[in-house]
């Protein structure tokens, strides 16, 4: 019979034997199969819905399970089973009362039903608990409400109270008391009186918890509150109330939208679509907001950021709407900006804003993914260049040229599209070429950013070196410094090719050196300092220069400060230059008959330089790890360009393969820093924050590396590597982090399995490399003290066949771990008891683990042994029809046997072999020595 004549009964039944063979998700197939062919309700379709319900339920699907239980009810109201199962899953959810409504409409219909008779009284203790807790919520929500509002409390007092509400708003309970009692329009009102900055971002904080996942509540709070008043509070020059107002228009968004705060959180289209108007308003808003002149820098900055995390076609993909409603022009007005100066109508800026803008404008292109969308964007660009040179004065020419080299920081075919327009390049070399400093310092930052890519500003490049030497010469340090960045980067053209060296032997050491007194140097500003790195950046392609830089503390040090202040015009430099001297980059993998060929042909063959070697770059990877580069990192990572991200990631990987710096990293902080960069972000840059998570993952106590929820948000980033996608080390690596993490409890081996990670572990179990089957044998292993994997190993399978094959393998460890697998298996599962007997070299397996000369493997083989006694009489008659009664005879007697617990493993064998009445003792005459002879019995 074919699938397409079968019967909805047949089906129901076809999913009953799944399901009593505890193979839940072809349980469900069936039974929506059977659901599919039932157009009309009847009570046919209520018991489809029921068992589906009831499979959906061993699969924790609590959601499924009450869809399915509402269908069911539907059809038949107050059926015992729907609401047994609806209970069930409403109590799982920790929806209580709900929970308990079911178990008492169980009871109204089936008084003498004494299955749901405690579970009823369980749930009703629970709810009255919760109604006291409910109480006490209501009195203490009130009393720090009064106090944290009573402006001649003591200060420290009303920090606390205030402090004590916002805990209370991430609760249910307390978000839905300080609802209710109209404690919004109360905390709004006390932020317009209010002196105390801390007392204000907390309230912030708690009208973005009231928001959180709650849609009635933030409409009504939009409605009340209003946008406005969360930019006047965002309108700040204090960075913590700048984040705090960040944080609560994001939370808005996230509620309106269906997504939350983690990296990888994607939008729900159904939600978007209904509340279209809403996010429509509020992106609008902050847009509008980017060129308002009575912000401040830090909040412009923010509400750029906000702009960049929302606007990608993964969350609210709303790019094209920014380009339509001339949100471009907006942003390059503010690239446009220059923090040192100032003009009549100019905005208040920050160091990072220019830097932030270029990530936003390189988002937005990124996501205009067909051609007519690019050229909206080129046209609004070119429209903004040409509308501001219509002025004649050098105020609109500097600003030009501050835009394009934002341009070039961002979407770079874009800003070297507008370099090469007629009278662009010339109007930037004339620039350059005068003697106002202002005009020099743009026009050179402009041939910096231009020189990024050799075959796309060849003209910039050519005419620009003699410039750089001039404005070398400068007495302007803030110049000097610039045109010294430009002869850097056009000085590192060749790479790491160590046989290219565009400028004489020693140029670049010198260039090095130039660098490295504008960064020590105290007396110079943090620009100066910026740029030093920068040019920096560009030279560690030498190995030398590597080398040299890693020996000068003060230097590495001066660095690593830089970096801590977090700003994100500092990024770049600092990154690049970490990601040199770590050797972090993508190395070009060289075949040797392709270098033969290339010698042949005589084309050029890249060599890398002795310096380059690996314990020269192991020596620098520990030096940098010891001077705290994990803390620089961590302040870095905050940045939203996955470009930088990247960078970051491979400069952590690199420290992190470093097994002796490992605890130093895990101090400072990297973990919290890794884990979105392992979750967000390019491809190469995900599997490198992945790769260092496993690493520190290894060597260290998974608590002590992952403390708290970080534990289970840290098994993803490692399922991930197990991809045929990423290389044997990434396999092998992520394989002996999840061993280790797989040891530490039974909810962080659930959130494995969760996570998709049985069947790619597994997977590895099969694999022709040693390395990689044992390190998957070893994680299936501690995998196996989980229930629900003992239940993979008991459907109809031949998983516990092949783990019998393994007890055989030639790798010791492999052998080991397997042979550990099937001991704990055989001591919970009389079915994995039974299905030993599947292979068909089950008894030379069993031989192989009992005559092992290794104690640990011997010592496994008796267990199993022993459980396999202990399971059924059906599975010991078996095996003592075989000769290892006279193995475990010999264990139990002889002297060489140096492990006293082999010995009383194998005898406690016997006695269960005499316990099912298949082998008797026969006690000698002789008192004084006693023997046990083992007989068959008929």
């Amino acid at each position: 019979m074919t699938k397409s004549d079968m019967t909805p009964q047949e089906w129901k039944e076809k999913g009953n034997e799944e399901f009593n063979k505890s193979n839940w998700s072809e349980a469900v197939n069936h039974y929506t199969n059977a659901l599919k062919l039932v157009k009309e309700d009847n009570t046919e379709k209520a018991i489809y819905y029921k068992n589906r319900a009831a499979a959906y339920l061993k699969l924790s699907d609590y959601e499924k399970v009450i869809e399915d239980c509402n269908s069911a009810l539907k059809i038949c109201s107050n059926d015992p089973k729907a609401l047994f199962r609806r209970c069930q899953a409403l109590e799982a959810l920790k929806r209580f009362e709900e929970a308990y409504r079911d178990a008492r409409n169980i009871i109204l219909a089936d008084p003498n039903n004494k299955v749901i008779q405690p579970i009823a009284a369980r749930l009703h203790e629970i709810v009255q608990q919760r109604h006291k807790e409910n109480s006490r919520v209501s009195t203490k929500v009130s009393q720090m409400l009064d106090l944290a509002f009573d402006m001649n409390a003591d200060n420290e007092k009303r920090i606390t109270a205030i402090s004590n509400v916002l805990v209370l708003a991430r609760e249910k309970a307390g978000a839905e008391e300080i609802f209710n009692i109209d404690g919004v329009s109360k905390i709004t009102q006390l932020t317009k009186v209010e002196n105390n900055d801390q007392i204000i971002c907390t309230a912030i904080r708690i009208i973005a918890e009231l928001c959180a996942s709650d849609i009635n509540r933030t409409k009504s709070i939009i409605n009340d509150v209003g946008l406005p008043w969360i930019l006047e509070m965002m309108n700040s020059t204090s960075k913590e109330r700048v984040n705090a107002s960040q944080y609560c228009l994001q939370t808005i968004l996230n509620t309106y939208s269906g997504m939350d705060n983690k990296p990888d959180s994607k939008s729900d289209k159904t939600l978007c679509d209904t509340h279209k108007k809403e996010i429509d308003t509020i992106l609008s808003c902050l847009l509008y907001s980017t060129t308002n002149r009575t912000i401040t820098g830090l909040t412009r900055d923010a509400i750029i950021e906000l702009l960049m995390r929302n606007i990608h076609y993964t969350a609210l993909d709303w790019a094209e709407r920014l380009v339509e409603l001339g949100g471009l022009q907006r942003l390059m007005e503010v690239a446009s900006e220059m923090e040192e100066f100032k003009y009549e109508s100019s905005m208040n800026v920050t160091s990072s804003t220019r830097t932030v803008t270029s990530v936003c404008l390189a988002k937005i292109y990124e996501n205009m993914y067909y051609d007519a969308a690019k050229d909206k964007f080129r046209n609004a660009i070119d429209e903004f260049i040409k509308d501001k040179l219509l002025s004649p004065d050098i105020e609109s020419k500097v600003r030009v040229v501050v835009a394009i080299t934002t341009l070039l920081m961002g979407p770079l075919d874009v800003g070297n599209a507008v370099v090469a327009k007629e009278g662009i390049l010339e109007m930037i070399l004339v620039m350059a070429g005068t003697d106002d400093v202002l005009q020099q310092k743009v026009a050179c930052e402009c041939i910096v950013a231009a020189a990024t890519k050799k075959d796309k500003a060849n003209a910039i490049i050519s005419q620009g070196v003699n410039i750089l030497k001039k404005l070398y010469q400068s007495k302007d340090d803030s110049i000097r410094v610039r045109a010294l960045v430009g002869l850097c980067k056009l000085g590192s053209s060749g790479g790491t090719d160590a046989t290219i060296r565009p400028f004489a032997d020693g140029a670049t050491k010198k260039l090095a050196e130039a660098c490295r007194r504008f960064l020590i140097n105290p007396k110079k500003d943090k620009d100066m300092r910026k740029w030093a790195v920068e040019g920096l950046s560009y030279l560690t392609f030498d190995a030398e220069v590597k080398e040299k830089l890693i020996d000068d503390q003060q230097a590495v040090q001066a660095m690593i400060e830089l970096a801590k202040t977090g700003d994100q015009s500092v990024l770049y430099g600092v990154v690049t230059t970490l990601v040199n001297l770590c050797n972090a980059y993508d190395k070009q993998e060289l075949i040797p008959e392709m270098i033969e060929l290339a010698k042949f042909a005589k084309h050029h063959i890249p060599e890398e330089h002795e310096l380059d070697d690996v314990d020269f770059v192991n020596k620098r990877l520990c030096a940098l790890a010891k001077a705290g580069v994990t803390s620089a990192l961590v302040s870095l990572a905050k940045t939203d360009s996955q470009n930088s991200k990247e960078l970051i990631s491979r400069v952590f990987n690199a420290i992190c393969s470093q097994q002796e710096v490992r605890g130093i990293i895990v101090q400072q902080g990297a973990t919290k820093a890794l884990l979105p960069l392992a979750l967000e972000g390019t491809d190469k840059g995900k599997k490198q924050a992945s790769q260092a998570l496993a690493r520190l993952g290894i060597t260290i106590n998974p608590e002590v590396a992952f403390p708290g929820q970080r534990i289970m948000e840290v098994v993803r980033p490692f399922i991930n590597l197990l991809s045929p996608e990423c290389s044997a080390l990434e396999n092998f690596e992520s394989l002996l982090a999840l061993c280790n993490l797989a040891g530490v409890s039974d909810s962080v081996r659930r959130r494995i399995l969760k996570e998709g990670g049985f069947q790619k572990i597994e997977a590895y179990m099969y694999e022709d490399h040693d390395m990689l089957r044992r390190a998957s044998t070893q994680v299936m292993n501690n995998l196996i003290m989980c229930e629900e994997v003992i239940q993979y190993f008991e459907q109809q399978n031949d998983r516990v066949k092949y783990l019998v094959i393994l007890c055989e393998d030639e790798d010791q460890d492999t052998s080991m771990a397997a042979a550990g697998a099937l001991a704990m298996l055989t001591s919970a599962s009389e079915k994995a008891c039974e299905k030993i007997f599947d292979s068909k070299d089950w008894l030379e397996s069993l031989r192989f683990l009992l005559a092992n000369p290794n104690d640990d493997i011997q010592h496994r083989g008796v267990v199993i042994i022993l459980n396999m006694m202990r399971s059924t009489k059906d599975v010991a008659a078996k095996l003592i029809e075989t000769d290892i009664m006279e193995l475990l005879m010999a264990l139990s007697k002889n002297d060489t046997v140096q492990n006293t617990m082999i010995k009383e493993l194998a005898s406690n064998a016997l006695e269960a072999a005499a316990e099912w009445k298949l082998i008797k003792k026969n006690i000698n005459e002789s008192e004084s020595s006693q023997t046990t002879d083992i007989e068959h019995v008929d």
